[in-house]
Protein backbone atom coordinates (compact mmCIF):
# COMPACT_ATOMS: atom_id res chain seq x y z
CA UNK A 1 0.00 0.00 0.00
CA UNK A 2 1.87 3.08 -1.10
CA UNK A 3 -0.88 5.78 -1.48
CA UNK A 4 -4.11 3.98 -0.54
CA UNK A 5 -6.91 6.76 0.44
CA UNK A 6 -9.58 4.09 1.54
CA UNK A 7 -13.26 5.21 2.67
CA UNK A 8 -16.52 3.16 3.63
CA UNK A 9 -19.00 6.14 2.36
CA UNK A 10 -21.54 3.97 1.90
CA UNK A 11 -22.09 2.88 5.17
CA UNK A 12 -23.78 6.38 4.90
CA UNK A 13 -26.58 5.13 3.55
CA UNK A 14 -27.46 2.78 6.33
CA UNK A 15 -29.23 -1.00 6.21
CA UNK A 16 -31.72 -0.39 4.10
CA UNK A 17 -29.33 -0.34 1.03
CA UNK A 18 -27.76 -3.25 1.00
CA UNK A 19 -27.08 -6.88 2.40
CA UNK A 20 -23.34 -7.69 4.41
CA UNK A 21 -22.77 -11.02 2.10
CA UNK A 22 -19.05 -13.23 2.07
CA UNK A 23 -17.54 -14.43 -0.62
CA UNK A 24 -17.61 -17.46 -1.75
CA UNK A 25 -14.30 -19.86 -0.53
CA UNK A 26 -13.07 -21.12 -4.46
CA UNK A 27 -10.93 -24.26 -4.91
CA UNK A 28 -8.56 -22.34 -6.58
CA UNK A 29 -7.39 -18.88 -6.84
CA UNK A 30 -4.97 -18.02 -9.83
CA UNK A 31 -4.35 -14.81 -11.02
CA UNK A 32 -4.67 -14.11 -14.86
CA UNK A 33 -5.03 -10.71 -14.76
CA UNK A 34 -4.01 -7.58 -13.09
CA UNK A 35 -4.63 -3.95 -13.93
CA UNK A 36 -1.25 -2.24 -12.46
CA UNK A 37 -2.14 1.04 -14.12
CA UNK A 38 -5.55 1.24 -12.27
CA UNK A 39 -4.03 0.21 -9.32
CA UNK A 40 -1.62 2.55 -9.20
CA UNK A 41 -4.53 5.30 -9.70
CA UNK A 42 -5.75 4.38 -6.27
CA UNK A 43 -2.49 4.13 -4.83
CA UNK A 44 -2.05 0.10 -4.35
CA UNK A 45 1.12 -1.78 -4.98
CA UNK A 46 0.41 -5.33 -3.61
CA UNK A 47 2.71 -8.30 -5.11
CA UNK A 48 0.91 -11.03 -6.67
CA UNK A 49 -0.15 -12.97 -3.38
CA UNK A 50 -1.28 -9.93 -1.66
CA UNK A 51 -3.92 -9.05 -4.72
CA UNK A 52 -4.88 -12.71 -4.70
CA UNK A 53 -6.14 -12.41 -0.92
CA UNK A 54 -7.39 -8.94 -1.37
CA UNK A 55 -9.18 -9.54 -4.93
CA UNK A 56 -9.73 -13.35 -4.96
CA UNK A 57 -10.06 -14.49 -1.07
CA UNK A 58 -11.44 -10.47 -0.35
CA UNK A 59 -9.57 -10.29 2.72
CA UNK A 60 -10.36 -6.60 3.80
CA UNK A 61 -8.61 -3.99 2.32
CA UNK A 62 -7.12 -1.52 5.20
CA UNK A 63 -9.51 1.12 6.15
CA UNK A 64 -12.41 0.00 3.42
CA UNK A 65 -15.41 -2.29 4.23
CA UNK A 66 -14.89 -5.07 6.87
CA UNK A 67 -17.19 -6.99 4.97
CA UNK A 68 -18.59 -6.83 1.31
CA UNK A 69 -22.17 -5.65 0.46
CA UNK A 70 -24.44 -6.70 -1.74
CA UNK A 71 -26.85 -3.31 -2.94
CA UNK A 72 -30.55 -3.66 -3.23
CA UNK A 73 -31.87 -2.71 -6.35
CA UNK A 74 -34.41 -3.08 -9.23
CA UNK A 75 -34.44 -2.04 -12.69
CA UNK A 76 -36.30 -2.65 -16.07
CA UNK A 77 -34.81 -5.30 -18.02
CA UNK A 78 -35.14 -4.58 -21.85
CA UNK A 79 -38.00 -2.26 -20.76
CA UNK A 80 -39.90 -4.74 -18.53
CA UNK A 81 -39.75 -3.62 -14.86
CA UNK A 82 -38.04 -6.76 -12.44
CA UNK A 83 -38.38 -5.68 -8.80
CA UNK A 84 -36.29 -8.92 -7.81
CA UNK A 85 -32.60 -7.63 -9.06
CA UNK A 86 -29.32 -6.68 -6.84
CA UNK A 87 -26.02 -7.42 -6.82
CA UNK A 88 -26.88 -11.65 -7.69
CA UNK A 89 -23.14 -12.62 -8.22
CA UNK A 90 -21.57 -9.75 -7.33
CA UNK A 91 -20.89 -7.10 -4.28
CA UNK A 92 -19.30 -3.76 -3.35
CA UNK A 93 -15.54 -5.30 -2.56
CA UNK A 94 -13.70 -1.70 -1.11
CA UNK A 95 -13.89 1.88 -1.28
CA UNK A 96 -11.11 4.14 -2.02
CA UNK A 97 -10.02 7.68 -3.71
CA UNK A 98 -7.48 7.73 -6.92
CA UNK A 99 -5.26 10.22 -7.92
CA UNK A 100 -7.94 12.82 -9.08
CA UNK A 101 -9.59 13.02 -5.49
CA UNK A 102 -12.69 10.53 -6.76
CA UNK A 103 -14.60 7.99 -5.26
CA UNK A 104 -14.13 5.26 -6.29
CA UNK A 105 -16.30 1.15 -6.24
CA UNK A 106 -14.36 -1.73 -6.16
CA UNK A 107 -17.06 -4.14 -7.46
CA UNK A 108 -16.93 -7.71 -7.97
CA UNK A 109 -18.77 -10.25 -10.48
CA UNK A 110 -18.73 -13.68 -10.06
CA UNK A 111 -18.53 -13.69 -6.02
CA UNK A 112 -20.65 -16.05 -5.00
CA UNK A 113 -24.11 -16.74 -4.03
CA UNK A 114 -26.05 -13.24 -2.28
CA UNK A 115 -29.92 -12.73 -1.63
CA UNK A 116 -30.55 -11.64 -4.67
CA UNK A 117 -29.03 -14.13 -6.47
CA UNK A 118 -32.33 -15.62 -7.63
CA UNK A 119 -31.52 -19.66 -8.34
CA UNK A 120 -28.40 -18.65 -10.02
CA UNK A 121 -25.06 -19.97 -8.69
CA UNK A 122 -24.08 -16.52 -8.78
CA UNK A 123 -20.44 -17.23 -10.25
CA UNK A 124 -18.67 -16.22 -13.67
CA UNK A 125 -17.42 -18.02 -16.42
CA UNK A 126 -13.68 -17.24 -17.46
CA UNK A 127 -15.00 -16.55 -20.43
CA UNK A 128 -16.91 -13.98 -19.81
CA UNK A 129 -14.33 -12.62 -17.48
CA UNK A 130 -11.85 -12.66 -20.86
CA UNK A 131 -14.47 -10.77 -22.58
CA UNK A 132 -14.76 -7.91 -19.99
CA UNK A 133 -10.87 -7.73 -19.44
CA UNK A 134 -10.59 -7.17 -23.70
CA UNK A 135 -13.85 -4.72 -24.13
CA UNK A 136 -12.87 -2.39 -21.22
CA UNK A 137 -9.29 -2.17 -22.36
CA UNK A 138 -10.45 -1.40 -25.47
CA UNK A 139 -13.36 1.20 -24.32
CA UNK A 140 -10.57 2.76 -22.54
CA UNK A 141 -8.21 3.30 -25.35
CA UNK A 142 -10.79 4.45 -27.12
CA UNK A 143 -11.60 7.38 -24.78
CA UNK A 144 -15.28 5.38 -23.59
CA UNK A 145 -15.85 6.57 -19.96
CA UNK A 146 -15.82 2.82 -18.76
CA UNK A 147 -15.20 1.37 -16.09
CA UNK A 148 -11.95 -0.52 -15.40
CA UNK A 149 -11.55 -4.30 -14.74
CA UNK A 150 -8.95 -4.63 -12.19
CA UNK A 151 -8.68 -8.24 -11.50
CA UNK A 152 -9.23 -11.81 -13.13
CA UNK A 153 -8.56 -14.71 -10.90
CA UNK A 154 -9.79 -18.22 -12.37
CA UNK A 155 -11.53 -19.92 -9.39
CA UNK A 156 -11.18 -23.77 -10.35
CA UNK A 157 -14.62 -24.35 -10.90
CA UNK A 158 -17.05 -26.24 -13.57
CA UNK A 159 -19.83 -24.54 -14.44
CA UNK A 160 -22.59 -25.26 -16.48
CA UNK A 161 -24.05 -22.59 -18.88
CA UNK A 162 -26.49 -22.92 -22.06
CA UNK A 163 -24.95 -20.49 -23.86
CA UNK A 164 -20.80 -21.46 -24.14
CA UNK A 165 -19.74 -25.30 -24.37
CA UNK A 166 -20.08 -27.00 -20.45
CA UNK A 167 -18.40 -27.50 -18.56
CA UNK A 168 -16.32 -24.68 -18.89
CA UNK A 169 -14.00 -22.92 -16.50
CA UNK A 170 -14.95 -20.05 -13.72
CA UNK A 171 -13.36 -16.73 -12.43
CA UNK A 172 -13.68 -13.95 -9.88
CA UNK A 173 -13.38 -10.64 -11.68
CA UNK A 174 -13.31 -6.84 -9.62
CA UNK A 175 -13.79 -3.94 -11.16
CA UNK A 176 -13.14 -0.66 -10.30
CA UNK A 177 -16.28 2.23 -10.93
CA UNK A 178 -16.40 5.94 -10.55
CA UNK A 179 -19.73 4.59 -8.92
CA UNK A 180 -21.66 1.11 -7.74
CA UNK A 181 -25.00 3.17 -7.70
CA UNK A 182 -27.49 2.63 -10.48
CA UNK A 183 -30.38 4.27 -11.79
CA UNK A 184 -32.36 0.81 -10.82
CA UNK A 185 -31.25 2.35 -7.14
CA UNK A 186 -33.51 4.86 -7.16
CA UNK A 187 -36.20 2.67 -8.79
CA UNK A 188 -36.45 0.60 -5.82
CA UNK A 189 -37.02 3.14 -3.44
CA UNK A 190 -39.72 5.04 -5.50
CA UNK A 191 -41.28 1.74 -5.87
CA UNK A 192 -41.01 0.71 -2.51
CA UNK A 193 -42.49 4.46 -1.63
CA UNK A 194 -39.22 5.65 0.22
CA UNK A 195 -39.17 9.11 0.29
CA UNK A 196 -36.47 9.88 2.71
CA UNK A 197 -34.61 6.69 1.32
CA UNK A 198 -34.69 8.88 -1.97
CA UNK A 199 -33.80 12.36 -0.36
CA UNK A 200 -31.00 9.98 1.75
CA UNK A 201 -29.48 8.43 -1.65
CA UNK A 202 -29.51 11.67 -3.61
CA UNK A 203 -28.32 13.39 -1.06
CA UNK A 204 -25.36 10.70 -0.98
CA UNK A 205 -24.58 10.89 -4.65
CA UNK A 206 -24.28 14.76 -5.06
CA UNK A 207 -22.07 14.91 -1.71
CA UNK A 208 -19.35 12.28 -3.04
CA UNK A 209 -19.67 12.59 -7.17
CA UNK A 210 -21.74 16.27 -7.64
CA UNK A 211 -21.95 19.35 -5.76
CA UNK A 212 -24.28 20.33 -3.33
CA UNK A 213 -27.59 21.95 -4.72
CA UNK A 214 -30.49 23.77 -3.96
CA UNK A 215 -32.87 21.79 -6.11
CA UNK A 216 -30.99 18.19 -5.40
CA UNK A 217 -33.45 16.35 -7.43
CA UNK A 218 -33.00 18.53 -10.52
CA UNK A 219 -29.20 18.34 -10.39
CA UNK A 220 -29.33 14.80 -9.97
CA UNK A 221 -31.08 14.38 -13.21
CA UNK A 222 -29.36 16.92 -14.88
CA UNK A 223 -26.34 15.44 -14.17
CA UNK A 224 -27.65 11.98 -15.45
CA UNK A 225 -28.98 12.99 -18.72
CA UNK A 226 -25.34 14.76 -19.82
CA UNK A 227 -23.83 12.03 -18.88
CA UNK A 228 -26.52 9.64 -20.62
CA UNK A 229 -25.62 11.68 -23.61
CA UNK A 230 -22.33 11.58 -23.75
CA UNK A 231 -22.20 7.99 -22.83
CA UNK A 232 -24.13 7.08 -25.95
CA UNK A 233 -22.01 9.55 -27.89
CA UNK A 234 -18.79 7.65 -26.57
CA UNK A 235 -19.78 4.35 -27.71
CA UNK A 236 -21.37 5.11 -31.15
CA UNK A 237 -17.66 6.56 -31.92
CA UNK A 238 -16.06 3.37 -30.63
CA UNK A 239 -18.25 1.49 -32.94
CA UNK A 240 -19.48 -0.38 -29.48
CA UNK A 241 -22.93 -2.19 -28.89
CA UNK A 242 -23.10 -2.60 -25.36
CA UNK A 243 -26.34 -5.45 -25.84
CA UNK A 244 -27.89 -5.19 -21.99
CA UNK A 245 -28.34 -1.46 -21.89
CA UNK A 246 -31.15 -2.11 -19.21
CA UNK A 247 -31.31 0.51 -16.06
CA UNK A 248 -29.99 -1.68 -13.75
CA UNK A 249 -27.04 -1.36 -15.76
CA UNK A 250 -26.60 2.38 -15.87
CA UNK A 251 -24.49 3.88 -12.89
CA UNK A 252 -25.32 7.34 -11.94
CA UNK A 253 -21.94 8.60 -12.75
CA UNK A 254 -22.43 7.60 -16.58
CA UNK A 255 -19.69 4.71 -17.35
CA UNK A 256 -20.38 2.01 -19.04
CA UNK A 257 -19.62 -1.33 -17.35
CA UNK A 258 -21.32 -5.20 -17.31
CA UNK A 259 -19.87 -6.33 -20.15
CA UNK A 260 -22.37 -9.48 -21.73
CA UNK A 261 -23.03 -10.20 -24.94
CA UNK A 262 -21.05 -7.38 -26.13
CA UNK A 263 -19.78 -6.55 -29.89
CA UNK A 264 -17.81 -4.14 -31.98
CA UNK A 265 -19.49 -3.28 -34.78
CA UNK A 266 -17.73 -3.78 -38.17
CA UNK A 267 -19.18 -0.94 -40.33
CA UNK A 268 -21.74 1.54 -39.56
CA UNK A 269 -24.83 -0.67 -39.40
CA UNK A 270 -27.34 0.56 -37.28
CA UNK A 271 -29.73 -2.19 -37.16
CA UNK A 272 -26.39 -4.67 -35.57
CA UNK A 273 -27.09 -5.90 -32.46
CA UNK A 274 -24.91 -8.02 -29.89
CA UNK A 275 -26.94 -10.19 -27.73
CA UNK A 276 -28.27 -13.09 -29.35
CA UNK A 277 -31.66 -12.61 -27.24
CA UNK A 278 -32.55 -9.07 -28.40
CA UNK A 279 -35.13 -10.09 -31.10
CA UNK A 280 -36.56 -6.53 -31.26
CA UNK A 281 -33.34 -4.88 -31.85
CA UNK A 282 -34.21 -2.77 -28.72
CA UNK A 283 -30.70 -1.79 -28.56
CA UNK A 284 -29.00 -2.41 -31.53
CA UNK A 285 -26.10 -0.13 -32.58
CA UNK A 286 -28.33 2.81 -33.88
CA UNK A 287 -30.93 2.77 -31.10
CA UNK A 288 -28.40 3.26 -27.90
CA UNK A 289 -29.01 7.41 -27.72
CA UNK A 290 -32.56 6.04 -27.85
CA UNK A 291 -32.08 3.54 -25.11
CA UNK A 292 -30.56 5.77 -22.68
CA UNK A 293 -32.76 8.50 -23.23
CA UNK A 294 -35.70 6.17 -22.14
CA UNK A 295 -33.66 5.35 -19.10
CA UNK A 296 -33.52 8.66 -18.04
CA UNK A 297 -36.88 9.17 -17.93
CA UNK A 298 -37.41 6.16 -16.07
CA UNK A 299 -35.15 7.69 -13.12
CA UNK A 300 -37.37 10.93 -13.82
CA UNK A 301 -40.00 8.85 -13.04
CA UNK A 302 -38.22 7.98 -9.54
CA UNK A 303 -37.31 11.20 -8.92
CA UNK A 304 -40.61 12.29 -9.40
CA UNK A 305 -42.30 10.75 -6.31
CA UNK A 306 -40.06 13.87 -4.74
CA UNK A 307 -39.89 16.14 -7.09
CA UNK A 308 -42.57 18.49 -8.95
CA UNK A 309 -42.40 17.75 -13.11
CA UNK A 310 -41.35 21.05 -13.38
CA UNK A 311 -37.95 21.12 -12.12
CA UNK A 312 -36.86 18.02 -14.06
CA UNK A 313 -38.58 18.55 -17.21
CA UNK A 314 -35.68 21.04 -18.38
CA UNK A 315 -33.25 18.30 -18.05
CA UNK A 316 -35.30 15.78 -19.86
CA UNK A 317 -36.15 17.55 -22.87
CA UNK A 318 -32.05 18.95 -23.03
CA UNK A 319 -31.42 15.18 -23.97
CA UNK A 320 -31.85 15.42 -27.64
CA UNK A 321 -29.77 18.63 -27.98
CA UNK A 322 -26.71 17.26 -25.42
CA UNK A 323 -26.67 14.36 -27.50
CA UNK A 324 -25.95 15.60 -30.62
CA UNK A 325 -22.89 17.76 -28.79
CA UNK A 326 -22.02 15.18 -27.44
CA UNK A 327 -22.07 12.53 -30.42
CA UNK A 328 -19.85 15.21 -32.69
CA UNK A 329 -17.41 15.84 -29.73
CA UNK A 330 -16.96 12.23 -29.35
CA UNK A 331 -16.71 11.57 -33.12
CA UNK A 332 -13.84 14.37 -33.72
CA UNK A 333 -12.17 12.94 -31.04
CA UNK A 334 -11.66 9.82 -32.51
CA UNK A 335 -10.94 11.24 -35.57
CA UNK A 336 -7.96 13.44 -33.63
CA UNK A 337 -9.15 17.15 -35.22
CA UNK A 338 -9.82 20.30 -33.39
CA UNK A 339 -13.45 21.22 -32.97
CA UNK A 340 -14.46 24.92 -34.90
CA UNK A 341 -17.72 25.36 -33.43
CA UNK A 342 -21.19 23.13 -33.04
CA UNK A 343 -22.78 23.68 -35.89
CA UNK A 344 -19.67 22.88 -38.06
CA UNK A 345 -18.38 19.63 -36.05
CA UNK A 346 -22.48 18.79 -36.32
CA UNK A 347 -22.59 18.90 -39.58
CA UNK A 348 -18.67 16.91 -40.12
CA UNK A 349 -19.85 13.88 -37.80
CA UNK A 350 -23.47 13.51 -40.35
CA UNK A 351 -20.76 13.52 -43.02
CA UNK A 352 -18.75 10.78 -41.57
CA UNK A 353 -21.84 8.92 -40.61
CA UNK A 354 -23.30 9.31 -44.42
CA UNK A 355 -20.27 8.01 -46.16
CA UNK A 356 -19.48 4.75 -43.93
CA UNK A 357 -23.34 3.96 -44.04
CA UNK A 358 -23.29 4.04 -47.52
CA UNK A 359 -19.91 2.40 -48.50
CA UNK A 360 -19.54 0.18 -45.57
CA UNK A 361 -16.30 1.14 -45.04
CA UNK A 362 -14.95 -0.89 -42.36
CA UNK A 363 -14.87 1.07 -39.17
CA UNK A 364 -11.11 0.50 -37.71
CA UNK A 365 -9.87 1.10 -41.15
CA UNK A 366 -11.43 4.73 -41.38
CA UNK A 367 -10.40 5.88 -38.53
CA UNK A 368 -6.96 4.58 -39.28
CA UNK A 369 -6.83 6.09 -42.47
CA UNK A 370 -8.20 9.26 -41.32
CA UNK A 371 -6.01 10.07 -38.32
CA UNK A 372 -6.05 13.74 -37.99
CA UNK A 373 -8.27 14.09 -40.20
CA UNK A 374 -6.05 13.72 -43.08
CA UNK A 375 -6.09 10.80 -45.52
CA UNK A 376 -3.09 8.15 -44.58
CA UNK A 377 -2.59 7.09 -48.04
CA UNK A 378 -3.88 5.35 -50.63
CA UNK A 379 -5.27 2.04 -48.98
CA UNK A 380 -8.83 2.61 -49.45
CA UNK A 381 -8.81 5.66 -51.72
CA UNK A 382 -11.21 4.09 -54.26
CA UNK A 383 -13.73 4.08 -51.16
CA UNK A 384 -12.62 7.65 -50.51
CA UNK A 385 -13.08 8.58 -54.27
CA UNK A 386 -16.90 7.52 -54.18
CA UNK A 387 -19.57 10.90 -54.11
CA UNK A 388 -20.93 9.59 -50.72
CA UNK A 389 -17.87 10.86 -49.03
CA UNK A 390 -17.42 13.76 -50.89
CA UNK A 391 -18.59 15.77 -48.19
CA UNK A 392 -16.75 14.47 -45.52
CA UNK A 393 -13.80 15.23 -47.42
CA UNK A 394 -13.96 18.94 -48.12
CA UNK A 395 -15.63 19.72 -44.81
CA UNK A 396 -12.48 17.97 -42.51
CA UNK A 397 -9.90 19.61 -45.09
CA UNK A 398 -10.98 22.85 -43.05
CA UNK A 399 -10.21 20.71 -39.65
CA UNK A 400 -7.28 21.17 -38.43
CA UNK A 401 -5.14 18.29 -36.44
CA UNK A 402 -5.61 17.66 -32.62
CA UNK A 403 -3.09 14.77 -32.74
CA UNK A 404 -0.05 14.04 -33.89
CA UNK A 405 0.65 10.53 -36.45
CA UNK A 406 4.22 10.33 -34.81
CA UNK A 407 3.15 7.07 -32.59
CA UNK A 408 4.35 3.95 -34.94
CA UNK A 409 1.21 2.72 -34.34
CA UNK A 410 -0.41 4.59 -37.00
CA UNK A 411 2.74 3.63 -39.35
CA UNK A 412 1.51 0.46 -39.17
CA UNK A 413 0.18 -1.81 -41.24
CA UNK A 414 -3.51 -2.40 -40.19
CA UNK A 415 -5.18 -1.02 -37.13
CA UNK A 416 -6.15 -2.40 -33.24
CA UNK A 417 -9.83 -3.61 -33.66
CA UNK A 418 -11.89 -6.67 -31.85
CA UNK A 419 -14.36 -8.11 -34.01
CA UNK A 420 -15.84 -11.18 -32.55
CA UNK A 421 -13.81 -14.08 -34.50
CA UNK A 422 -10.60 -12.94 -32.79
CA UNK A 423 -12.42 -12.26 -29.17
CA UNK A 424 -13.44 -16.31 -29.90
CA UNK A 425 -9.86 -17.14 -31.62
CA UNK A 426 -8.25 -15.72 -27.87
CA UNK A 427 -10.64 -17.58 -25.96
CA UNK A 428 -10.41 -20.88 -28.10
CA UNK A 429 -6.47 -21.64 -26.73
CA UNK A 430 -6.69 -20.62 -23.54
CA UNK A 431 -9.63 -23.20 -23.29
CA UNK A 432 -7.87 -25.52 -25.52
CA UNK A 433 -3.80 -25.45 -24.26
CA UNK A 434 -4.40 -22.71 -21.35
CA UNK A 435 -2.45 -20.40 -23.90
CA UNK A 436 -2.61 -17.06 -22.54
CA UNK A 437 -0.14 -15.52 -25.33
CA UNK A 438 -2.97 -14.62 -27.79
CA UNK A 439 -4.84 -12.75 -24.77
CA UNK A 440 -1.39 -10.85 -23.31
CA UNK A 441 -0.35 -9.69 -27.21
CA UNK A 442 -3.81 -8.24 -27.52
CA UNK A 443 -3.51 -6.53 -24.69
CA UNK A 444 0.00 -4.76 -25.57
CA UNK A 445 -1.60 -4.07 -28.63
CA UNK A 446 -4.61 -2.02 -27.63
CA UNK A 447 -2.40 -0.19 -24.86
CA UNK A 448 -0.42 0.61 -27.95
CA UNK A 449 -3.34 2.31 -29.38
CA UNK A 450 -4.16 4.00 -26.36
CA UNK A 451 -0.98 5.88 -26.22
CA UNK A 452 -1.14 6.56 -29.80
CA UNK A 453 -4.96 7.94 -28.57
CA UNK A 454 -3.27 10.61 -26.39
Amino acid sequence: MTDWKPSQAILELGDGFYDPVSAADFPQTILRFRNDRAAASVGLDLDDAAWVQHFGRFAPLPGSLTTPLALRYHGHQFRTYNPDLGDGRGFLFAQGFDDRGRLLDFGTKGSGQTPWSRFGDGRLTLKGGVREVLATALLEALGVNTSKTFSLIETGEELARGDEPSPTRSAVMVRLSHSHIRYGSFQRLATLGDTEGLARLTDYVLRHYLEPSADPYAALLDHAVTNAARQAAQMMAAGFVHGVLNTDNINITGESFDYGPYRFAQDWDEEFTAAYFDHQGLYAFGRQAEALHWNVFQLALALRTVAPLEALRPALEAYPARYEAAFATAMLARLGVRPRGDAADVALADAMVAGLKATAMPLDRFWFDWRGGRQRGPSEGATYARPEFAPFVVQVADYEPAASRDHPYWSGDAPCGLPIGEIEAIWARIADADDWSALTAKLADIEALRIAMV
